[in-house]
């Protein structure tokens, strides 16, 4: 199975990963832009919100992803936590989990794959599971590949998934917001975050 590793997985990202019981992450392509490989979206007061992780890339000097660099423009991590905490200090699970997250906002990170594979190590160990996995070494080309899901980290490609309803902090303001960061289900379901991605039907 192959994937592309993203800020905070969305739920259909995190599932895939989830239920197999190993995979591979693609490092060695040429990055590109309009993917959550920079990103994840959370439920906030207004609706869905993107938070975005700056990075320094430009379309004509091509980069391969594992060597793109963090922007140093921003304080994006700072701007990051005080968007989850306004979003989610209300939810059930907020507080219990966020103490085990803050290295993705207290570490200073030089690349943007560092901070996708902390996060990925430390949802690991926040859920209790085991994410096995390793980094390709050279570009694989997806002709004939039956199992090539890099299509999950394009941004387009996000809104074609229904997963099973749960209790979101906004429900009320905004309606029910699907397949959003795995932090929006952790924060809201805890503990049964991992049986409702079991539950869940991955239609590909």
């Amino acid at each position: 199975m192959l994937l592309h590793p993203t800020y905070f997985p969305n739920i259909a990202h995190f599932a895939t990963m989830a239920s197999s019981d190993t995979f591979v992450l693609e490092v060695s392509d040429n990055y590109q832009k309009q993917t959550f490989r920079n990103r994840c979206d959370i439920y906030g007061a207004n609706g869905k919100l993107a938070l975005t992780i700056p990075v320094s890339y430009t379309q004509k000097n091509r980069q391969q992803y594992k060597d793109v660099k963090i922007s140093k423009t921003e304080n994006w991590q700072l701007q990051h936590l005080k968007s989850l905490d306004s979003a989610y200090r209300m939810s059930p699970f907020y507080e219990f989990y966020i103490d085990d997250l803050m290295p993705i906002f207290e570490t200073k990170f030089k690349y943007l794959l560092d901070v996708n594979l902390k996060c990925l190590e430390l949802l690991s160990d926040t859920l209790e599971i085991d994410l096995n996995y390793r980094l390709t070494e050279e570009f694989i080309n997806p002709e004939g590949n039956s199992n090539d899901y890099r299509h999950l980290s394009i941004i387009k490609k996000s809104t074609e998934f229904n997963f099973d309803v749960y209790t979101q902090v906004f429900t009320e303001k905004h309606g029910y917001l699907n397949n959003l960061s795995i932090l929006d289900l952790l924060f809201n379901e805890g503990p049964n975050t991992i049986v409702y991605l079991e539950k869940q039907t991955l239609n590909f």
